[in-house]
């Protein structure tokens, strides 16, 4: 069976050096009292497998009957960096990325990185990214200078992302300093950092991020736009019925639509990351089959691990194909459609 894997990640080395260490430090991407590892020690286990493209990332897929990944870049990223810097280093992963579908276009398709600091700019580096190098949308790391995509200010990039088909991954990101402060002080760092991310704070604002979309009109406003999250959704399928009862009617707080509605129209997710069957049945019964990607959140989860939770999944052998590659072949365009 064809296996298609939407949110898969790369960290080049070189390119995330530009960043400065103190920034990185400060950002929320790493815990506390990080400090860069000595450029004469070996990389990690974890920074190898970040910074491949080929030889361990290839045969990983292969031993687990992965197909296909879509690659994108995980921040510490350009989301960073303003002006010319961030327009930079964002072109300059996305061309690295370019060259490693073009070796292997039968294995790799890509997500462009975005310099978001620089919204108009951000929309031409998208569209150069689709209509000139082939990509299938963009994948985007969370908040950036603390704002959510739905103020005003990122309205270029909603906009071109629907007038170009391309959809955007919204993958999560380090809260600002100062929700990270006042949410996850009083604990040890390193509990901190992981309540704050992974296991907990990633998810819980990823899913804000989807409702503050909808609730502030900017998926009205857009209603073409086709936007992806991971992790069986971000904690929005158990959410989605409390949401409408809280809010009533779309009509009675100016929207086109119920809140949940807005969602399910425009909003596809995946498995990234969480193979937990009960997870995948409430995302089954908010989203349909029609609405899940299968995911794996390479290298940060096994890629084995996903597909024997994917194989394993109580579903029809046409649901278990559609979140397989069918889904996102058809809303990626990719040639296994």
């Amino acid at each position: 069976m064809r296996i298609v894997a939407l949110e898969e990640h790369v960290l080049f080395t070189d390119l995330a050096q530009r960043i400065s260490a103190a920034d990185v430090a400060a950002s929320g991407w790493v815990p506390a009292g990080w400090a860069p590892s000595d450029a004469d020690e070996p990389a990690s286990a974890l920074d190898r497998a970040l910074d491949d493209t080929e030889q361990e990332r290839i045969a990983s897929m292969d031993e687990a009957g992965i197909t296909m990944q879509v690659l994108s870049a995980v921040g510490p990223g350009a989301e960073m960096l303003a002006g010319e810097e961030g327009v930079s280093l964002a072109r300059d992963y996305n061309d690295r990325l370019a060259q490693a579908v073009e070796r292997q276009p039968d294995r790799f398709a890509a997500f462009a990185h975005l310099p978001m600091k620089d919204p108009e700019a951000a929309a031409d580096e998208l569209e150069r990214c689709v209509t000139r190098l082939g990509f299938r949308g963009a994948s985007i790391n969370g908040t950036t200078d603390g704002l959510f995509l739905d103020d005003p200010r990122f309205a270029p990039i909603l906009s071109r992302a629907e007038a170009i088909g391309a959809p955007l991954y919204i993958h999560p990101g380090p809260a600002p300093r100062a929700v990270r402060d006042i949410y996850f002080q009083g604990l040890p760092d390193f509990t901190a950092f992981i309540l704050s991310n992974a296991g907990f704070g990633w998810h819980a604002e990823t899913g804000l991020h989807i409702l503050r979309l909808a609730v502030s009109g900017a998926l009205d406003r857009n209603p073409d736009l086709k936007l992806i999250i991971g992790h069986m959704g971000e904690l929005l399928p158990m959410m989605l019925q409390r949401v409408d009862a809280m809010f009533g009617p779309g009509k009675e707080i100016g929207l086109q639509r119920d809140v949940s509605q807005t969602i399910l129209d425009q909003v596809w997710i995946t498995t990234s990351g969480f193979f937990d069957q009960s997870a995948f049945l409430a995302a089954l019964t908010a989203f349909g089959a029609d609405r899940i990607l299968f995911s794996v959140d390479y290298p940060y989860s096994p890629n084995d691990e996903a597909t024997a939770f994917l194989n394993n999944l109580p579903v029809s052998p046409a649901d278990r194909a559609r979140i397989a590659h069918g889904n996102a072949d058809a809303l990626l365009g990719l040639s296994g459609a």
